[in-house]
């Protein structure tokens, strides 16, 4: 395969001030409590959250879609602060260990949550968040490239972590912004949070063409949240595939929504029933419905499905994105020239990050990946080049949306287990325990660690794991007992 490298050092900023120039006056955030926020005050905002901190440094920023983590967010960037997005609602176990491996200097938090950190000093506060700093004793040097990190394993609190260049973030936006056609006129509601690269995908391509977002915490189960679409007239929604089993539950297509132009769909496949209800509604009520296939580890979204093959190419994720390449290579690592035959996906692009971090010392690292990404994904290509994945390589699925690691959630279980299995398909993970008299507990405590719903998860009572001879589980034989 051609290793292909870009240059990173030509993209220091995204968000730039070019665009407070461009887009003035333009509203950038309209919150569902009714406050109108332009780009001007979205700038000045987050330049005076940075002259609190004036250096670049490590920053956690407690997520949540409301206008002041929005501020945090947009003024680490804009000033050269690495920001770690995580989500405000984190199991304090989970956030504690971050803290340990990577030490930041600063926490962007909301201001209700203060009293979790008795022992750090407040700096500096507005729009309900605050800045604290940490009796942090050791500063990780950090690559001058790095300027974003995500989690990429759900919210199961892993350590590993995504780190994101500047031109990452830059690409993939303009890349987004070309193929959905974002313009300043849309109006995307926020249905997913913004510590999730899905989520803060759909907040950066949209800023990026002065766009006015629409940021709420409601969830489509609240009448809240369809009186703000309504009243504020969103253009766009978007979800992972649990979000479109809510909207077709809540008889969506019956809605008078006239402004709604476009769905978008990402973090998981469709299954093709609901695949195909959306897509037959989106072309009979002349609305746009675009399939995605993404990773954090390309920084959000790597192809997408033009909506006017939403149904002649059904079940499919697409082409790459504007910039982007898909290829297929076999287990040896050659490429597959060939149609409908199975292979590793490979992705390249501008967009791909720069590598993991597993511990502090890791964010001095530069590009490890030279823009290819091995996405761990079996797909098939059709003679029209469009992709379908097919399987996946590792034990991953995803819940509502979030990548879960089954290897990490079973080190998790092991925690309160002897022993336990776990396996599933995307929205459902079966753990396998053998104690019959803990089912609650297990289903109580991972929902917990993992802050993903309880009905993901099926806890299986059997009388063994089964193993092989050196100890390891049998996957293939959980079913079968």
């Amino acid at each position: 395969m051609v290793q292909q490298s870009f240059n990173v050092n030509s993209t220091k900023k995204m968000l730039s001030v070019s665009l407070l120039k461009q887009y003035h006056e333009n509203i950038a955030i309209i919150s569902s409590e009714d406050e109108y926020f332009s780009y001007k005050n979205i700038f000045d905002i987050s330049a005076e959250i940075y002259r609190n901190i004036d250096h670049r440094c490590l920053i956690f920023c407690l997520c949540k879609n409301q206008i002041g983590s929005l501020c945090g967010y947009i003024s680490f960037v804009q000033n050269r602060v690495i920001p770690v997005m995580l989500d405000a609602a984190m199991n304090k176990d989970s956030l504690q260990e971050l803290i340990t491996k990577y030490e930041p200097e600063y926490i962007w938090l909301p201001s209700n949550q203060l009293t979790e950190f008795p022992n750090s000093q407040e700096l500096y506060s507005i729009l309900d968040y605050s800045l604290i700093k940490l009796k942090t004793v050791n500063f990780f040097p950090l690559h001058d490239d790095l300027a974003l990190l995500l989690t990429t394993s759900g919210s199961t609190g892993s350590p590993k972590l995504v780190r994101l260049s500047y031109e990452n973030i830059q690409a993939n936006a303009e890349s987004i912004a070309e193929y959905l056609s974002i313009d300043e006129h849309e109006r995307p509601i926020t249905t997913l949070p913004m510590n999730y690269s899905f989520g803060l995908s759909i907040i950066n391509s949209h800023l990026l063409k002065g766009a006015t977002i629409l940021l709420t915490s409601k969830s489509l189960m609240e009448k809240g949240f369809w009186d703000f679409l309504k009243t504020r007239k969103a253009t766009s929604i978007s979800g992972v595939p649990y979000t479109f089993e809510i909207l077709k539950k809540l008889r969506f297509f019956r809605m008078e929504l006239p402004s709604i132009k476009t769905l978008t769909q990402a973090g998981g496949k469709l299954n093709n029933e609901l695949n195909k209800d959306f897509a037959e509604f989106s072309q009979q009520s002349n609305k746009r419905f675009f399939v995605m296939y993404g990773q954090t580890e390309a920084t959000a979204r790597m192809s997408y499905l033009p909506p006017e093959y939403s149904l002649s190419k059904l079940g499919s994720m697409g082409v790459a994105i504007p910039g982007g390449a898909f290829s297929l290579i076999d287990e040896s690592g050659t490429i597959i020239e060939g149609s409908d035959i199975t292979g590793e996906l490979v992705y390249c692009g501008k967009n791909v990050s720069m590598g993991y971090a597993e511990c502090g010392s890791d964010l001095q690292k530069g590009d490890e990946n030279n823009g290819i990404l091995l996405t761990g994904d079996l797909a098939k290509r059709d003679s029209d080049n469009f992709y379908t994945i097919v399987g996946r390589k590792k034990r991953f699925i995803k819940l509502f949306g979030n990548r879960v690691n089954l290897d990490e959630t079973e080190r998790i279980l092991k925690s309160i287990l002897t022993d336990c299995a776990c396996t599933g398909e995307d929205d459902h993970m079966k753990i396998y325990i053998t104690d019959k008299t803990r089912i609650d507990e297990v289903r109580t405590f991972i929902s917990s660690k993992t802050g993903i719903h309880h009905s993901a998860f099926t806890v299986i009572q059997i009388d063994i794991i089964p193993k092989n001879p050196s100890g390891k589980t049998i996957y293939s034989n959980l079913g079968t007992i």
